[in-house]
């Protein structure tokens, strides 16, 4: 469903030529945006076809280096995947009480998320509607939204509050220059948004149909395996790295195939053998066994069993002992992209154990290094006229193929 041009101020699917509608009082007044894309379509599909989600895997090519490193094809990702459906975007831990808020982008799009004074969460375009300032920047508490440039003020609920020297504007209505809202939900401790559904209803958002929509049929397995918000949050961690998102999912994604030669440390934790994989509508959850021996796994980083729930487009969940950690991956460019990570902690275990939570959040560390190394290895590859396309090893890596046919069902028009 494309977003309805009579109130957004954004419109991702909006056609070269195509009149805009403006959330002015002057309902008859259109804006002819005629580049809101650079990006040629009918480049952006011949890309797209270069990969047959119909082959077998047994038989298949991965996409070509184009989908990874192509700046058209990039843009048209933000449009087809990343504005449309529900998008993870933070945690509820950094809306605990009224009045706090934090801020992010994706893709084009800035928005900023709070509580309002009623403990009501909401989100809004982090744009003032006078000249185009953001309004807000990281995170925090906030009693209303000044804008730094010309002190334009809005509520937590998007009211437009104060706008200074307005005096001899005609025909200017407050109601009408509020926040432009970004629909809003939560689903145990994650924050949503969709760009899309601005017209959805609040029943529509609720957990059920946000669990259904936006995780299909694993949403009862992640919560019997411990996925729900009885969790304490322990920290973040933000890396920048210099490869497409999608090559941070592959490494994801292989079913790991690469543990053993990379990650040395986590290999002899694991009984690789024991992986398998599990794919759903637009999600995937890998799982391996421990080589743990301790009578007491609580007290052992990886427990008996660790699971990784890829949740389609860019949403990890790992689950491995008392330990949950998110991995958010934030297209940045064509060749750049920030992953987030939260790390939670069950709530009766280790909170007083500095030293195991000091090393267990280490071990996570000597990983996420690793696997950046790789990534912007791979990417540097990606670039070279040596390669075009791979294959998949049909055994480990179904869930990276279903990955590769859920972007093509997306990106094709």
């Amino acid at each position: 469903m494309a977003m309805s041009m009579r109130v957004a101020p954004f419109i991702p699917n909006l056609r070269q030529g195509e009149p805009r509608n403006l959330n002015f009082p002057n309902k008859h007044s259109t804006l002819s945006c005629c580049s809101l894309r650079s990006s040629d379509p009918h480049v952006s599909q011949k890309l797209v076809k270069h990969f047959n989600p119909n082959i077998p895997i047994e038989e298949a090519v991965t996409p070509p280096t184009s989908w990874y490193t192509d700046p058209s094809f990039f843009q048209l990702e933000l449009d087809r995947v990343f504005y449309r459906g529900w998008q993870a975007v933070g945690s509820t831990e950094q809306l605990k009480d009224p009045h706090d808020f934090f801020t992010g982008r994706l893709g084009d799009v800035e928005f900023v998320v709070c509580r309002d004074d009623s403990g009501k969460v909401c989100a809004f375009h982090n744009v003032c509607r006078h000249h185009a300032s953001l309004l807000a920047s990281g995170s925090g508490q906030k009693s209303c939204f000044v804008c730094p440039y010309y002190g334009w003020t809005y509520g937590l609920n998007g009211a437009l509050l104060k706008a200074n020297r307005i005096s001899g504007m005609r025909d200017f209505n407050v109601k009408d220059f509020g926040l432009i809202p970004i629909k809003v939900a939560t689903w145990g401790p994650f924050v949503l948004l969709n760009l899309e559904k601005e017209n959805l209803s609040q029943k529509e958002a609720d957990h059920h149909n946000v669990a259904e929509e936006w995780l299909g049929s694993c949403s009862e397995i992640l919560s019997t395996n411990g996925v729900d918000s009885s969790l304490s949050y322990v920290c973040r961690r933000e890396y920048t790295i210099d490869c497409n998102w999608k090559v941070f999912c592959d490494n994801y994604l292989d079913g790991g195939y690469h543990v053993p030669y990379a990650h040395k440390g986590l290999a002899s934790g694991l009984k690789l053998d024991s992986y398998s994989i599990t794919m759903f509508e637009r999600a995937s959850i890998q799982s391996c066994e421990s080589s743990s021996e301790k009578s007491n796994d609580n007290y052992d980083r990886l427990g008996r069993k660790a699971i990784y729930a890829f949740i389609y487009p860019n949403f990890m969940i790992n689950r491995y002992g008392p330990w949950m950690d998110t991995n958010l991956v934030l297209p940045l460019g064509p060749n750049k992209c920030q992953v987030v990570f939260d790390y939670y902690l069950e709530h009766s275990l280790q909170q007083d154990d500095k030293d195991f939570i000091e090393k267990s959040l280490q071990d996570s560390e000597k990983v996420q290094v690793e696997d950046i190394v790789l990534c912007e290895g791979v990417q540097k590859g990606l670039q070279s006229p040596a390669y075009f396309v791979g294959r998949y090893v049909p055994t480990v890596e179904q869930a990276m193929h279903h990955f590769h046919c859920l972007l093509y069902e997306d990106m094709i028009i």
